[in-house]
């Protein structure tokens, strides 16, 4: 998904499991690391996470670090803010999200932004030295950057198409997402959104963060 958003040809792609423990040598093994979604808590006793999170702080102001979903929370959680499982309960399909910052991989700033959004779990501290960049009501943390660091991040998916968001709502309908919410989270696709945008704010981050 996030070779067809930022461009299979535009990187040299490579991909680690690291829920299976498998981590790059050193963080330098890349110029940037994209950390994805998981069906996993940030909190949860796993034992791959711990070692993530090592990586992470290694990698942090060296490489360019983008997480997305579960890696927004990760990073969050690895550099000192606080990740819970919210009692506002899921965030499901596309939300609506104001821009919080001028960043300059932005360039022309509009006011708000419309990914699809898939989790429960969200950032509810940020991490010293963090600025939010991104925030909804229901989502007030969901984008952090690390002002120097080559460290972003954003909870809702743009690399989610709006095919797979619904035939992924369709398959939670009933368990977790009961049938008025399901219902309203396919609704919600009906317009246009950001997700291009967004991908091309996220290649504009990688290349200053590389160069």
């Amino acid at each position: 998904m996030f070779e067809q958003l930022l461009g299979r040809d535009a990187y040299a792609w490579r991909t680690y499991a690291v829920d299976e423990g498998e981590l790059p040598a050193s963080p330098t093994d890349c110029d940037a690391y994209i950390v994805t979604g998981s069906s996993a808590g940030v909190y949860d006793d796993l034992p791959w996470i711990a070692p993530a999170m090592d990586f992470l702080r290694a990698a942090k102001g060296k490489v360019g670090l983008v997480g997305v979903c579960f890696g927004h929370q990760l990073m969050a959680q690895a550099f000192g803010g606080q990740v819970i499982k919210s009692p506002k309960g899921w965030g499901v399909g596309e939300h609506v999200y104001e821009l919080m910052a001028a960043e300059p991989w932005i360039g022309e700033r509009p006011l708000r932004i419309r990914l699809p959004a898939s989790h429960q779990d969200q950032v509810v501290a940020k991490p010293p030295g963090a600025e939010v960049w991104v925030a909804s009501e229901f989502t007030p943390f969901a984008g952090l950057v690390w002002p120097g660091e080559r460290a972003l991040s954003i909870q809702p998916h743009p690399e989610f198409d709006p095919a797979f968001a619904m035939s992924l709502i369709e398959h939670r309908r009933g368990n977790p997402y009961p049938d008025e919410q399901a219902d309203a989270a396919i609704a919600s696709y009906s317009g246009a959104d950001d997700r291009e945008r967004v991908g091309g704010w996220i290649k504009q981050f990688l290349a200053q963060a590389t160069s």
